[in-house]
């Protein structure tokens, strides 16, 4: 089995619900209710990008929908999305429904043979998985059986936690178009798909292929967190992966590399954080401080709002001898107080990496990734290369996780607010200082060849 068909079913064992596939209608609706009164409890701000007015009716209408006197766990998934991405934020969210997918799919289960990238308002075709070889990626995809693709993506972004479009847009990148169109509109054995290349129009008949077979197991997600070191002449590249993880491993890797770049010489290093994952800040300053010159922080301001529900929360699930734990306990249920992290040390002087460096970003690039390059471009340790981040880098996040009790459905909520270095609070992703943009996020690497050129000039 292919490493990308078993990240799934590694995901899958994480996810599972219970092994129930059908929950009563008072199940779901006191679970709805757990929902809202939790989200409601321990959110750090619920009503930042919604109102409480809005937040409400969402609500109402969402129980008032649930008409069937059992719902399977796809359903239940899809409903709690609804709601919760109603917060427009993030990382409050519900995950895919990854359980419900990999039953279809191996049942034999199809799905829409193409993915989609969502540039300039416009979905471009990313891969082609349906045998049909006219169909090129860049190509723009209309309708899809009669419906036009905005309508199709306005009935998908209820199942995306995002602050906005352009986040929701990366996202259905990242958990690709055939899933979630899957999701939302099930099972499609054909597809009219009305293609625009060169000013005109095409419909093709397509196929759905076989959700294995004929898409798993020939695809690689957007998200790559492995680590990469490699030289071109007097640059080096250092992909660092995603900040989690096995910490001392990680920590290996980092020394490694910066102990290879220093007896490589090189004078330019290019730190790529593009479909990154992000992660933990204990991660990435141990990165930075390779290249601070200073002690350095990872944000301006970084404040909790700690609750009775997350109190229960920690004690059951952290080590409560630690300071940061304390705090949250000590605080008054509902409070929301600063949390100052010490300065960290960059490494001595003989460690540190003196060249030219840049960062490359772009709209894949998630969480701490963002905060990262972010903090990089704030203290002048980098120069930022790419295109805009989907997400902000101050943000509502430091998220915790909690199971609906009756359902098992695993729920992820902001308890934090982060405040980038530069004491910026404007609602935009890290805008890059030399802009060069990702096209369909494929194997052409615009960004990294960009800089390259750039650089050689």
């Amino acid at each position: 089995m292919r490493a990308r068909t078993l990240t799934l079913l590694l995901f899958l064992t994480t996810s599972l619900v219970f092994g129930q596939s059908k929950f009563s209608e008072k199940e779901v609706l006191d679970d709805l209710d757990a929902l809202k009164n939790t989200l409601e409890e321990t959110h750090y701000n619920l009503f930042a990008y919604t109102s409480k007015n809005e937040f409400n009716e969402r609500y109402q209408e969402l129980k008032n929908g649930v008409s069937k006197d059992s719902l399977s766990l796809l359903e239940t998934t899809n409903l709690f999305q609804k709601f919760t991405s109603s917060v427009n934020n993030g990382h409050t969210w519900i995950e895919f429904p990854i359980q419900s997918y990999m039953e279809y799919a191996e049942n034999g289960g199809t799905v829409f043979p193409l993915e989609l990238a969502f540039e300039n308002k416009k979905a471009l075709i990313r891969k082609n998985w349906s045998g049909e070889d006219a169909l090129l990626p860049g190509m723009e995809i209309i309708t899809i059986n009669g419906v036009s693709i905005a309508n199709i993506v306005n009935q998908l972004y209820p199942q995306i936690s995002a602050e906005r479009e352009y986040f929701k847009n990366a996202k259905i990148e990242l958990y690709s178009f055939p899933r979630l169109y899957w999701q939302v509109f099930g099972e499609t054995d054909e597809f009219s798909v009305t293609i625009k290349n060169n000013n005109s129009e095409k419909i093709y008949r397509l196929k759905a292929v076989p959700a294995i077979d004929g898409y798993e197991m020939k695809r690689d997600e957007v998200i790559n967190a492995t680590r990469q070191l490699d030289f071109f002449e007097e640059i080096a590249y250092l992909r660092p992966g995603g900040f989690g993880g096995d910490k001392e491993k990680y920590l290996a890797f980092i020394d490694s590399s910066f102990s290879e770049i220093k007896t490589r010489k090189s004078k330019h290093l290019i730190l790529d954080l593009r479909n990154n994952p992000g992660g933990d800040d204990s991660f990435s300053d141990y990165l930075v401080s390779f290249l601070a010159d200073r002690p350095f922080q990872w944000n301006s301001k970084f404040s909790l709002k700690t609750s009775s529900f997350l109190k229960k929360h920690i004690r059951k699930n952290y080590d409560i001898s630690t300071d940061f734990w304390q705090k949250a306990l000590s605080h008054e249920d509902g409070e929301i107080y600063d949390y100052d992290f010490e300065d960290y040390q960059p490494q001595p002087t003989e460690k540190r990496f003196y060249g030219a460096v840049y960062v490359l970003v772009n709209r894949q690039s998630h969480s701490q990734a963002t905060v990262t390059a972010a903090q990089l471009q704030d203290y002048g340790f980098a120069t930022v290369v790419g295109e805009e981040t989907a997400e902000y880098p101050t943000l509502f996040a430091s998220i915790f996780q909690f199971t609906l009790p009756n359902t098992g459905i695993a729920v992820n909520v902001s308890k934090g607010r982060i405040v980038r270095v530069n004491g910026s609070e404007k609602q935009e992703g890290v805008q890059p200082d030399i802009m060069i943009k990702d096209h369909l996020l494929d194997e052409t690497d615009e960004i990294l060849e960009g800089l390259k050129q750039q650089i050689g000039s």
